[in-house]
This record gives C-alpha cells, structure tokens and sequence, in this order.
C-alpha cells in the first residue's frame, strides 16, 4: 500500500470516479469523508482484505476522481454515484463502513434509495445537525472569495485545516497526500465548490428515519473528535436500534489515521461476528 492508485473507472453523467477493489472474501466498501480521500484507508483496507474483498472509490470531485467546473458533489450526488456503483459492481447486500461525509452517503443510500447493507458501520459520521467546523462553515459561505486566494495561501490554509482532524497530528507525507488532490487549477476549486454545496438539508432529510434501520450498526466515534460533538455519537447510537457505540481513545476526527490499529481491530470484530 507504498503506492495508493484507484487503478478502476466508472463513468457517470456528473464526472468519472476512480475505485479499486483487492482481496477475496465477502464485500466490504469503504467510503471517506471531506475533504479527504480513500487514501486514508490505505493501512486499514490492506488489513481487512485477508478476510474480504474490499472496494474503495473516491468521491466524484475528491482524490483521483475527476474535477469539473460546476460539477455536482454534493451529498445528493455522491449518494446516486454509491447507489450506482453498488449495481455496477453487482453488490446486493455488502457490509459498508463509512467515515465523516461518506457516513451521510451510505445513509441517504440506505433510507431513501433502499440500498440493502449486511452491516454498517459510522465513524465520526456527518449524520446529525449541526455539523461543521467553524472553518468549514466560513469557506462555504465565502467560496468566491477563497477560490481566488493566491495558490500558496491556499495551500498553507488547507494543509492546517486538515491537520486539525488529527488529534496526536498527522506525519508530514500524510498531509501532503491529502493536501494534494487539492492544488493546482483543478484542486483549488474544487476544494472549495465541496465546501459551497455541503448543505444540512441533505442530513435533515434522512435524521427522522434512523430507527428505520434494519441492520447491524456500529457508531465508532474518535474520543477527542474536534470536528464534530461527541455527543453525536451517543445520539446517533440511541437512534438506530440495537446500535453498538466504540469510542476510538486518543482519536481525533480522522481515526484511521490517529489510531489504525484501534479501527482495525473494532472493524474486524464487527464485520466477522454476529
């Protein structure tokens, strides 16, 4: 995993993705947050890949998926790409786990496209109002404006914004490859228009259903998440019924890269058990 590269494509009317699938064994798909990519389940999908097969992609608009003027990505859009793209990879009833804004997705999926999972698992999960942090909030309310910051400005800013979803701090070529997919012509933007079209309606129209999930849940929530209330995690699991709730110790927001081995090993014990 030296080298990470969605080496697949899959073609929609908003833009291509790129996705990848390795290992043998039940499906297991992996969907990151913003404004990240797969790239932070590197450690972890190599993990779970001797015991299933795994399918990672990246967001339309994020990591090595394509980048448009005007493009959609929303979380409307990016749930019709995973309803998608579960048909295309002709997955019925695959156990997904979802992290951040991927957590939203694999929710809209579920509750308003009827996508059946065998088991879902949240970590730190856009899932309740409100969500954001003040940052997030004042870049998309300001995208105009921060879209036209001089490239090494931007840069500066958005390699601090991504450090902060660390609690012990990320290592220095971890945050240049999340960092990354957002330089440049392209990147720029495109940071910000995910940023302008992240909307709480898109969460409001699902909170109300939660108990209307009908199978295994897992809420695993890093224990000193600054991102998003702690208190999210507890709500969210009293929501779903029969839901178990994991805190991740020591664990920011983006806990697979704070604690991998934490998130392995709570993974493993609720994919491969009853």
């Amino acid at each position: 995993m030296a080298r990470w590269e969605l080496t697949q494509h899959y073609e929609t009317p908003r833009g291509i993705v790129r996705w990848h699938s390795f290992g043998q064994g039940s499906p297991v798909v992996l969907l990151h947050g913003t404004p990240f990519s797969s790239y932070v389940w590197r450690d972890i999908a190599a993990a779970l890949s001797r015991r299933h097969t795994v399918f990672v992609w990246d967001l339309l608009g994020y990591g090595q998926s394509q980048m448009l003027l005007d493009q959609d990505v929303s979380l409307a859009a990016q749930q019709a790409v995973f309803t998608e793209l579960l048909g295309y990879w002709g997955l019925e009833r695959p156990a997904v786990v979802a992290h951040d804004f991927g957590g939203a997705v694999a929710l809209r999926s579920a509750l308003l496209d009827g996508v059946a999972y065998e088991r879902l698992a949240l970590l730190d999960a856009v899932s309740l109002r409100p969500w954001g942090s003040d940052f997030f909030r004042v870049a998309r309310e300001n995208a105009a404006v921060f879209t036209a910051l001089p490239a090494h400005i931007h840069e500066a800013l958005v390699r601090s914004y991504i450090s902060t979803a660390s609690r012990p701090g990320l290592r220095e070529d971890v945050t240049s490859a999340l960092v990354a997919p957002w330089l440049g012509p392209e990147g720029q933007p495109a940071f910000y228009r995910q940023l302008s079209q992240a909307d709480e309606r898109f969460t409001r129209e699902v909170e109300e259903r939660y108990g209307d999930l009908d199978m295994p849940v897992l809420v695993a929530w890093g224990s000193q998440d600054q991102w998003l209330p702690l208190d999210h995690a507890t709500r969210l699991a009293r929501q779903i019924p029969g839901a178990r709730l994991s805190w991740i110790e020591g664990a920011g927001h983006l806990v697979q890269e704070d604690a991998p081995a934490q998130v392995t090993a709570t993974l493993c014990d609720f994919l491969d058990h009853a």
